[in-house]
């Protein structure tokens, strides 16, 4: 063995942890920050989201999504040493629903809307073609991390 089976323990551990601060950060957003948003004219919403978008790449944000990818990635990989098959369907649950979902489906639309002309006439259309879609993929990232992170867990 590579490794010790205390350590992947370990391993495991913090991603939970790591799953349940990404699905806190996920939910964050479903309950409040684009309800909140909606609430606002499109322009003034796609100028905050871009705003939110810009400043949430940051050191410690991707110390947490990042790491949390790579630590996940880490059980997934070494499950048939130790583990359990939970911990490895909670790393799969949380790599997919929050990761893959993540690359594929927000950061298209977050880069979409980033191009977005905000004194143009087709701004509130393009709020409207990001602010939907864009959180039914977050309520997905945020139920995939929060069942990554009970997985892991019990795992």
């Amino acid at each position: 063995m590579w490794v010790g089976s205390g350590v992947l323990d370990v391993v495991a551990f913090v991603a939970a942890i790591g799953a349940g601060l990404v699905a806190g950060l996920f939910v964050a957003f479903s309950m409040a920050v684009m309800p909140g948003l909606a609430r606002l004219p499109a322009a003034t919403a796609a100028a905050a989201m871009q705003q939110i978008n810009r400043a949430i790449l940051n050191p410690v944000f991707g110390l947490v999504f990042g790491g949390t990818a790579v630590l996940a990635v880490v059980v997934a990989a070494t499950t048939g040493v130790t583990g359990t098959p939970l911990r490895l369907v909670g790393a799969l649950v949380l790599l997919v629903g929050a990761y893959v979902v993540t690359a594929a489906v927000n950061v298209p639309l977050n880069n979409a809307l980033d191009a977005a002309d905000l004194d143009g006439p087709g701004l509130g259309t393009a709020w409207e073609r990001y602010a939907g879609p864009w959180t039914r993929w977050n309520h997905v990232r945020a139920l995939a991390s929060t069942a990554g992170a009970v997985l892991l867990m019990l795992g």
